[in-house]
This record gives C-alpha cells, structure tokens and sequence, in this order.
C-alpha cells in the first residue's frame, strides 16, 4: 500500500467524526436533547450506530462535544483577524461572532442555555472554558494579550462583555428585538468603550495603534 493509501485511510475516522458532529449540531437544534436519539443522528449522517460510540462513548458525551464546538472561539479565526486599528479589528470580530452564532442560531441558542439537559458539571464547565478562551481571544484581537500585570481584572471584564454579547445576541436570533445592524453597533461600541476608557482607567493602554 503505497503511502497515498495510508493517508486515506487516517484521515477517514477524522472526516466521519466530523460528519457526526455536524449532524449532531443540527438535530440537537432543532429538537429537544431528550427528543434525539443516536440512532436518528447515525441515520442522518449516514454511519453505523456503533461508530458514535466508538468517538463520543454516549449520546451525552456526544452532545457535549456538540456544545463545545457551538461555543468554542477557535484558534484560526483569531489568527484571520486583519491587521489594522482597533476599530478594524473590533469590527471584524464582532462581524466573525455574528456571522457564527447566526449561521447555528437554534442550536448556538440551545448550547448557551447547555441544552435544557439541566445543570450539569461537564456543561458548565465547557461554557465555562469557552468563556475563557473568548476572554484571550478578544485581548488578543484587541492588543493586550501581552498585559501581565492587570490580566485578571482585564478577564474578567471581558468575560462580563462576552455575557453581554451573549444576551444581545439573544435578543436578535430569538426575540427579534434587534436586528444584526443594531447588535453589531452595540457590540462593536461596547468593545471599543471598554478598551479605550475601561481598561484605561486601570492604567492599561498597551492597545494596538
């Protein structure tokens, strides 16, 4: 077998687990988690039962890893931010978060609120790292992911703002109270507020120029 052959093949259970996942992503939207059964996500992405619990171990398990990537900010779209001012990189960010939670709306909305499967540790503590991961990446986008001495306060601020992008995303995709113009104005604003008289006010000023 010629190493063409190999390829192939270690990269097929990636591209499968990816398939589940997708289809996992939508039903867990549009229907209740104790309504989606893992037979009707193994007939919807057309693979043997057997092969989500080989990657996910549970129908839970599964729904978690959904969850996790509704909410995760990856890696990539923060090194795709273009350069440029601050209002540049805000701008493109919020645009990036919108376009996201859209896209996956009901089951982006379903994730937020962990999936009507009541507390739950595992949940919690994944929107919690997602929180997490958010807050870097925002200081990152902003210029400040190299601030040391007030990083804390600087998390946990931009933690409160991501609870505030949170529920003003809410009030577009599922109240209709705001429509996208509306929420980006008031997220981009909102950012940009925050690091220019916030964060100042802290004696941080490390921004990108």
């Amino acid at each position: 077998m010629g190493m063409s052959g190999e390829r192939g093949r270690r990269l097929e259970p990636d591209v499968r687990r990816e398939q589940i996942l997708a289809v996992a992503v939508r039903l867990f939207g549009e229907r209740p988690y104790a309504t989606v059964s893992t037979t009707d996500i193994a007939e919807a992405a057309g693979v043997a039962r057997g092969l989500i619990n080989h990657y996910f171990g549970t129908k839970r398990g599964l729904f978690i890893e959904a969850v996790r990537v509704l909410v995760t900010i990856p890696a990539v779209a923060v090194e795709q931010l273009p350069e440029g001012d601050l209002a540049t990189r805000v701008d493109a960010s919020v645009t990036w978060f919108l376009d996201v939670v859209s896209r996956h709306s009901r089951s982006w909305l379903a994730a937020v609120d962990g999936g009507g499967v009541g507390r739950d540790e595992d949940i919690e503590r994944v929107l919690k790292e997602a929180d997490d991961i958010a807050a870097d990446s925002i200081l990152v986008a902003v210029g400040l992911d190299g601030e040391q001495e007030h990083r804390d306060e600087l998390r946990a601020m931009v933690r409160a703002y991501c609870g505030l992008a949170k529920a003003t995303a809410r009030e577009w995709l599922e109240h209709r109270t705001l429509n996208r113009a509306q929420v980006h104005i008031l997220l981009s604003t909102m950012l940009i507020t925050l690091v220019e008289r916030v964060f100042r006010t802290l004696g941080v000023t490390g921004t990108r120029p």
